[in-house]
């Protein structure tokens, strides 16, 4: 029971990708990272808020997720907390995303990082830019549901 719950928790998520990007697809990827990295991201030491995806020779990377050195790290603490870290993917995966991402207006967006089965796994997104009148017309939708819903609730209180 434990571990489901472990499993369910994002220990980073990138809130702002949803606001900027509309998600078409997503994909889940394995980290390389060292021994006390993964030891900061399960304290939730992690942010992936400017972080983006490149692919580059047939591997693609994530850079700028910066990771706080862990405070009871040793020598292999690595100095710099925003280096290039490798995702472990399939092959197919890579070359579908990278075909994707090379049309206009397409990124591969971070969106949260969790631990799945003991393995930190991060989950990427095929997004496509928005521009501001589609943010706004995000931001008018919420809001009609937010108030729709407070409308609902007040009538449950009122029938009671």
């Amino acid at each position: 029971m434990g571990k489901q719950k472990e499993n369910d928790k994002p220990l980073a998520q990138n809130k702002k990708a949803s606001h900027d990007y509309f998600i078409e697809e997503t994909f889940e990827a394995g980290m390389v990272l060292t021994g006390t990295e993964i030891k900061s991201i399960r304290n939730g030491r992690a942010n992936i808020n400017d972080a983006f995806a490149t692919i580059r020779n047939g591997e693609m990377f994530i850079h700028n997720m910066h990771v706080s050195p862990f405070e009871q790290g040793n020598i292999h603490n690595p100095s710099d907390p925003t280096r290039a870290r490798k995702l472990l993917m399939h092959k197919s995966q890579i070359a579908k995303l990278y075909g994707q991402a090379k049309q206009e207006g397409y990124s591969i967006v971070p969106l949260k990082i969790y631990i799945r089965n003991g393995y930190a796994k991060l989950l990427i997104g095929l997004g496509k830019g928005k521009k501001q009148y589609d943010k706004r017309e995000t931001a008018a939708k919420r809001d009609s549901q937010r108030d729709i819903q407070r409308i609902l609730r007040e009538k449950q209180k009122v029938a009671r």
